[in-house]
């Protein structure tokens, strides 16, 4: 494709994707940052011992915390212990801090998502369509570009992460959802990989994201208000993609010129 088509399509869609986060958040994004308030961050000692005892786990809560969310310990089910902090409160006790408590410890349980049954969690957004011949060209531009692409069973949370140099995608994922991760990661590669100083992580993802949302409508993927929620989740807004609209057309532009070979 031409440089200046391939301006003109990245132009239209940054248009659409401004208007759409003018917007505010989705009824969907703020389902899910909901549900995300209710899980707590465990300490590495904790995540150690879930790991131990649940290899798999994905995403733990307390009996009750499953409850709130319209979901159900399944019958038979063996708890997580993870270690939770406790205060007494006493009396002129060795150790005591100023309002008289001691902090102690108790084995506590928790339990995977997998052990639950109930209300589906919320959840965000997700490119839907078929990338067809475009991963391969997308593929063999991310290779030109001596930057090395394989594919992970798990990576820990992510869909995708970029190293400088290489790019890892979880294997798993649906054709249009590999097609926009893998975008996503080569716009952090072309656009965050060096340089001095380094973007706000907010700015980062929100320019890899908008990045990986022109590009795949340039190759006619249904972006689903995917790519809304997710510069939203880190706290991206219109005027932090106005703010680098240039550096995104450029980035989307190049990639979209490579792989969108008449």
């Amino acid at each position: 494709m031409k440089a200046e088509q391939a301006k003109k399509l990245a132009n239209a869609a940054l248009e659409e994707l401004e208007s759409a986060l003018k917007e505010g958040k989705s009824e969907r994004l703020a389902g899910y940052l909901a549900m995300m308030g209710r899980f707590h961050s465990y300490s590495f000692g904790n995540i150690l011992l879930i790991m131990s005892q649940f290899p798999g786990a994905t995403r733990v809560a307390g009996y009750r915390a499953w409850q709130k969310l319209g979901r159900f310990v399944k019958k038979g089910q063996k708890g997580i212990v993870i270690i939770a902090p406790m205060k007494i409160k006493v009396e002129d006790e060795p150790g005591a801090n100023e309002n008289n408590t001691l902090l102690r410890f108790r084995a506590a349980y928790v339990f995977d998502v997998s052990q639950t049954e109930g209300d589906s969690l919320p959840e965000l957004g997700t490119v839907l369509g078929d990338p067809g011949r475009f991963t391969d060209r997308l593929t063999e531009f991310v290779a030109s570009m001596e930057i090395k692409l394989d594919y992970a069973a798990d990576l820990g949370g992510p869909d995708g992460v970029s190293r400088g140099g290489s790019i890892s995608v979880l294997e798993t994922l649906a054709p249009a959802e590999k097609f926009s991760v893998i975008t996503h990661e080569l716009a952090h590669e072309m656009l965050h990989k060096g340089g001095d100083p380094r973007p706000s992580k907010t700015i980062r993802e929100t320019e890899a994201e908008a990045v990986a949302f022109v590009v795949c409508q340039a190759i006619g993927l249904e972006g689903n208000g995917a790519a809304v929620d997710y510069i939203q989740l880190y706290n991206g807004d219109a005027e932090t993609l106005s703010a680098s609209l240039d550096r995104i057309q450029k980035t989307a532009s190049e990639i979209i010129e490579a792989i969108a070979v008449e």
